[in-house]
């Protein structure tokens, strides 16, 4: 046996505020544990070690990097962040400021149960891979303009990173991603926002069951492809529910949206509240969400052509449909549209479908988006006779959007493992 290193035990590390924790992490050896009693412990410190640094309970250990610079930065992969307060790290936007950061190609991080605020960024990870963010809590600087806050979490050509149920308010952006691929963003509550998930350049994530509320845009996704954006919520936003920007070969479905109206302040020519705003957008699937109380429920524009709709429930939205392009489309497939609550057809064979089909949009509405000031005229005898006309001689009417199936009721959001499932 001679000849044969015996393996190190991982240690764990009490360490009080009155000694240099930077020492401390510079002497620890891979795998041990720094527990940190409660205190504030003053500075910006490097982690270069996989070890686990941990607070005390109720969050009395206090990370307090003093308005500059990170307050923890990772350099090393196996390392566990959990249970700390991070306050205080500085502003600098163009630095990169971040109550936690990490830019190396590190892997098996693992940030958890944190409670972190301040102004710059919350959670910067970049390059790495094979992390977990679960259950932190991160907290912006209302006093600052939306512009000059960080993001929540930002990843950043990052690849299998899992963020679920974390709490992001006050910063400009809750999650954003970019460049980055087979990620999960899930179960996530963020409000008091610009966007609460914002998407660039990214493909093959899953976007799963988060709430957001109090935004510009609940979800704001952009020059991305094949995303699976389903079971998700946006409530109280005053632009866009969801905000679909170049997104191509993506599922987007089981989505609930309520109240997206742009407050009497922020008023202008042109300025709707979206449930769903698609410009630029194809070959997606747009089926059984829920918008209801949008100025506009869903407004498709700029070639966003080759989309599935179908089985969504549009409910309560003054104008259920603005669509812009040049051919027709058909909303329903296999057989079976959507429910709009301003369908007057009948279902005489009780086969839960309308026997008349429903064109939410016709000449007459792309008037009135043309010269607002024309809704006046809406219920005018003159304009009925137009709307009669076109029905009698399709040949004037304009492409348009068209349900020859709608729902009587409106379908169920629950059945959805089926996509899950897909997607993984």
């Amino acid at each position: 046996m001679l000849g044969l290193a015996l393996p190190t035990l991982a240690a764990e590390i009490q360490v009080t505020p009155e000694q240099d924790l930077q020492l401390v992490l510079e002497s620890a050896k891979a795998g041990d544990t720094i527990q940190l009693q409660p205190g504030r412990y003053l500075g910006n410190f490097i982690v270069n070690k996989g070890i686990t640094l941990s607070g005390a309970d109720g969050y009395t250990s206090i990370i307090d990097a003093q308005g500059k610079g990170n307050a923890l930065l990772l350099q090393s992969s196996n390392v566990t962040i959990e249970r700390l307060k991070i306050v205080n790290w500085g502003d600098d936007l163009t630095a990169q400021n971040a109550g936690i950061y990490s830019d190396q190609t590190a892997s098996q991080l693992t940030i958890r149960e944190n409670r972190l605020k301040g102004d710059g960024f919350g959670i910067w990870l970049q390059k790495g891979k094979e992390i977990k963010v679960h259950h932190n809590r991160i907290q912006g600087n209302p006093a600052l303009r939306s512009a000059d806050r960080g993001n929540g979490i930002q990843l950043s050509i990052v690849q299998n990173v899992e963020v679920s149920d974390n709490e992001v308010s006050q910063t400009r952006d809750g999650i954003y991603i970019i460049s980055s691929q087979h990620n999960t963003i899930k179960n996530n509550t963020m409000h008091n926002l610009r966007y609460g998930i914002h998407y660039m350049y990214s493909h093959s994530n899953r976007v799963l069951d988060n709430l957001a509320y109090d935004t510009r845009a609940g979800y704001a996704l952009m020059s991305s492809r094949h995303l699976t954006v389903s079971g998700n919520e946006s409530r109280d936003s005053q632009d866009y529910g969801f905000l679909m920007n170049f997104i191509t070969y993506s599922e987007i479905s089981h989505n609930r949206i309520y109240r997206v109206w742009t407050k009497p302040e922020n008023k202008v020519l042109g300025r709707e509240g979206k449930g769903l705003f698609v410009y630029n957008s194809a070959y997606n699937s747009i089926n059984h969400n829920l918008i209801d109380t949008a100025e506009i429920g869903i407004h498709l524009t700029a070639g966003s052509e080759h989309t599935k709709v179908f089985g969504n429930s549009f409910i309560n939205n003054p104008v259920q449909v603005k669509y812009v392009a040049n051919r027709q489309a058909e909303w329903s497939q296999d057989g079976a549209g959507n429910f709009w609550s301003n369908y007057l057809g009948w279902d005489l064979d009780n086969d839960g479908y309308g026997d008349r089909p429903f064109e939410p949009n016709d000449g007459i509405d792309k008037l009135i988006w043309q010269y607002p000031e024309a809704k006046m005229l809406l219920d005018s005898p003159a304009v009925l006779i137009l709307r009669w006309i076109q029905t009698q001689f399709p040949v004037l009417k304009p492409a348009g959007v068209k349900d020859s199936f709608p729902l009587m009721q409106a379908p169920s959001l629950g059945a959805r493992q089926a996509v899950i499932n897909e997607a993984e």
